[in-house]
């Protein structure tokens, strides 16, 4: 199956570069239904006509954002080498009591 994300412009440089190869989403019902093997279709937030296609490779779930970040590559998931990887960044978009309610889910996956 193929599923539709939007980026904003910071994470969808990222992932075409290759070197964001992880998205942390949380673990809600439409979430549930991605499996290795299917695809995303990154579309850029601000730009409907610019899209990246990628294959999942593995899924990762976890309790909420502090322990994906204990257990995933800090670099995978788009922190360059200087930046400090602070799960409470993950808050912007996720409030704990969404993260407790659903859990999260850390997409690994390859351009296709």
């Amino acid at each position: 199956m193929t599923f539709n994300l939007h980026l904003n412009d910071e994470y969808f440089a990222l992932v075409k570069s290759g070197h964001k190869t992880i998205e942390m989403r949380l673990l809600d019902e439409k979430r549930r239904a991605y499996k290795v093997g299917d695809y995303l279709i990154f579309t850029h937030a601000e730009h409907e006509n610019l899209k990246l296609k990628v294959k999942i490779k593995a899924i990762h779930k976890f309790k909420n954002f502090s322990e994906l970040y204990k257990n995933l590559d800090n670099a995978k998931l788009g922190y360059l080498p200087n930046q400090k990887a602070d799960p409470h960044d993950m808050e912007n978009f996720y409030p704990l009591s969404e993260q407790n309610k659903f859990g999260v889910v850390g997409i690994e996956f390859e351009l296709v």
